[in-house]
């Protein structure tokens, strides 16, 4: 068996030289590379587990049980102590030899982790003099096996393919995917694992939507908005090239997609409305989409809250991608990046995250099975 930190660069290698080098067999996440997290202390997160890895054929012992607040949010010491440590210590008991790669966290494990208060810190300013130690629960999670790092500010993915070549501060086989299984109720969440299994057997069709707010710039440096505006236009023209969907939609005018507009809806990105979902789409089995807004997971509970991932998932989406604090653009998946890896089939949901993820220790959620895998090609 080829260890996990070496086939992913492989897989990496693979994706960077060209999909006509991909193999025949694809690599993506194993059930038996999984481990589950759930809140003890929170009705239904263990049954939804259970229900989980029973559909997904994880072995039983990679079961993780915390108790832990059922807020929301917890402070940095009820992280370290109540979910750092403990599953830390769980993964080093039931996989020293470090085949585990992947975590999903279970409804009813808190979203983020709130700052440091300001006498606790005493490190020098982070990057743009921000002291943000503010994180998400499963970006922090996703470090669980790295040891001591710096908590201000964000860290460089080693696995995100902008950052090939380049030396960064984590080792990549100090780094976990984390894919959280949660939403506003219950049903919901056993809702998309029903879902995501139902579009791997009969595969996921319908139609992409890509929202940009400008005509695709002639420039050959971009960054900022205009970077990721022109990812969209690339993530669309890539998707319409692999002949996935039924029909792909770009639009490149400032008013966002209106209801009604988006019928078939699997594929879809978008961006900018903060905290009030345009209900545009009429979302197919096992869909697939995120909005580029600051803070759009800050909330999967809140009860009167538009936030882009809770509305998205209440109206039918099976994952999707969010913030649980501001990001910063540059933090976002790059769609282009994200919508490719996808769309070839060869990783799964949760690989897909990782090679587009810029940054780790930081703000960004997945919400969805890790181990979906829509194209697969096998």
């Amino acid at each position: 068996m080829i260890h996990p930190a070496t086939r992913i660069l492989i897989l990496i290698l693979l994706l960077v030289l060209g999909r006509e080098l991909a193999p025949s067999i694809a690599w993506a996440l194993e059930p038996e590379e999984v481990a589950v997290v759930v809140n003890t202390e929170v009705g239904d997160s263990l049954e939804l587990a259970k229900y989980y890895m029973q559909k997904r054929r994880i072995p039983a012992s990679h079961l993780i049980r915390l108790k832990l607040t059922a807020n929301e949010r917890c402070s940095r010491h009820e992280y370290d102590q109540q979910i750092k440590e403990p599953v830390r210590r769980a993964l080093e008991k039931l996989d020293p030899e470090r085949r585990i790669r992947c975590l999903v966290v279970m409804y009813g494990v808190p979203l983020a982790v709130l700052p440091i208060p300001a006498k606790q810190k005493d490190e020098p300013l982070a990057r743009d003099g921000l002291k943000e130690t503010r994180a998400a629960v499963d970006s922090e999670l996703a470090l669980v096996l790295a040891g001591d790092y710096p908590l201000e500010g964000w860290l460089p993915n080693p696995y995100f393919i902008g950052f090939d070549g380049k030396t960064t501060q984590l080792a990549r086989d100090s780094v976990l995917i984390v894919g959280r299984l949660d939403g506003p109720d219950p049903a919901t969440v056993r809702r998309i694992i029903d879902d995501t299994l139902f579009a791997e057997q009969k595969g996921l069709r319908g139609r992409a939507y890509f929202d940009a707010r400008w005509p695709r710039p002639n420039a050959a440096k971009l960054e900022g908005y205009a970077l990721y505006d022109d990812s969209i236009h690339a993530a669309a023209a890539g998707v319409r090239a692999s002949g996935r969907m039924e029909d792909v939609r770009l639009d490149d005018h400032e008013q966002l997609f209106q209801p009604g507009d988006c019928p078939k809806a699997a594929l879809y990105c978008g961006w900018y409305s903060l905290a009030r979902y345009v209900d545009a789409f009429d979302w197919v089995r096992g869909a697939i989409g995120y909005h580029i807004a600051s803070s759009e997971c800050a909330t999967l509970k809140g009860k009167d809250s538009q936030v882009w991932c809770k509305r998205m998932l209440e109206k039918g989406v099976a994952a999707t991608i969010g913030p649980v604090n501001e990001p910063y653009v540059q933090a976002f998946p790059l769609p282009e990046l994200f919508f490719a890896k996808l769309v070839e089939g060869y990783l799964s949901l949760g690989e897909t995250y990782l090679v587009s993820l810029p940054f780790l220790s930081w703000q960004m959620i997945l919400i969805g099975d890790p181990l979906y895998q829509p194209f697969s090609p096998r």
